[in-house]
């Protein structure tokens, strides 16, 4: 399904008004307080990209990225937290837990962190916001292009020296448009900005600075398209499955597949099945039920050319 910002604006704020207002002994005035809240840090998310300055500006001398807030010292204590485009709100039960957070975030240049004197996710806790100050916002509520693929440039770059391999756009769409997304905008990013930042990559990647490219997610073709190329490895597999051998390969239009099979709880009520064409250049796996003939398949991974003989 196409990524719609509204609808997807309006599906994490109504989340986030529920986590922070449910259990308050006046969510009415709970409501309220997030309200200005949105007005201020714009609307809910559920992740942020890793050039987030919520991110960056936390972890510059560690000299590496980070992605997740458990492994940044500065928010140690923080809890029931809500992330915002512009910021997070944090709801800790201690009141020095919340102390000592304001005062650790202002130390950090470019963040600021303030106590909240009204009441949010519970009348015992202590809520915090903490605001990233350069982050200026598009009339649409995502962040200013300029900033974004400015801030973007500099993580991708970062560590080109020691990369390995090319990471494809579909790969890294969550990290570098943070989540919920779709193809090519998300809640922080409009489409003119993502198309850019794909641009970008995609110049890096041919350039060849970081080797040869990975391909693994296969996001480019739709939720029923991987189903169908998983669907079409599996019960192939399925057909040339011999008992006992649970481990074999076969021929599938011109490739050779190698094959695992296993019966869950040895019942023959479902079975577990795994299929392989080189080193992980397409993989496909699911569950078989023979009584009901139900396929359950997972989302292939692998190579898009490749992906495309099975479609």
């Amino acid at each position: 399904m196409e990524f719609r910002n509204p609808t997807a604006a309006a599906d994490t704020n109504s989340r986030a008004i529920y986590n922070l207002t449910n259990a308050l002994s006046n969510p009415e005035a709970g409501q309220e307080t997030f309200k200005e809240i949105q007005d201020e840090l714009g609307n809910s998310i559920d992740m942020y990209p890793e050039w987030h300055p919520i991110l960056t500006l936390p972890t510059k001398t560690l000299g590496k990225s980070v992605q997740f807030f458990s492994d940044i010292k500065a928010y140690e204590g923080i809890d029931h937290t809500e992330f915002f485009v512009k910021g997070f709100v944090t709801c800790p039960y201690s009141e020095d837990t919340a102390n000592n957070l304001v005062e650790n975030i202002n130390k950090i240049e470019g963040l600021h962190a303030r106590r909240l004197e009204k009441h949010l996710y519970h009348d015992t806790a202590y809520p915090v916001i903490v605001q990233a100050w350069d982050i200026v916002l598009e009339a649409d509520g995502t962040i200013r292009s300029r900033d974004v693929l400015a801030w973007c440039v500099q993580i991708l770059v970062k560590d080109a020296r020691n990369a390995q391999v090319a990471e494809t756009w579909w790969n890294m769409r969550s990290s570098i448009l943070g989540s919920p997304h779709g193809s090519r905008s998300s809640l922080l990013v409009n489409q003119n900005t993502g198309g850019h930042m794909r641009k970008i990559l995609e110049a890096l990647n041919n350039s060849g600075m970081y080797g040869p490219v990975k391909e693994s997610s296969l996001e480019m073709f739709s939720e029923k398209r991987r189903k169908v190329i998983s669907e079409t490895l599996i019960r192939a597999a399925i057909n040339c499955w011999e008992k006992p051998n649970n481990s074999f390969e076969f021929e599938l239009r011109g490739e050779v597949c190698k094959a695992e099979v296993k019966d869950t709880w040895e019942d023959g009520y479902e079975l577990s099945i795994r299929v392989m064409i080189g080193d992980f250049d397409l993989y496909a796996s699911g569950f078989y039920y023979p009584e009901k003939d139900l396929l359950q398949p997972s989302d292939p991974k692998g190579k898009q050319a490749l992906a495309k003989k099975f479609l």
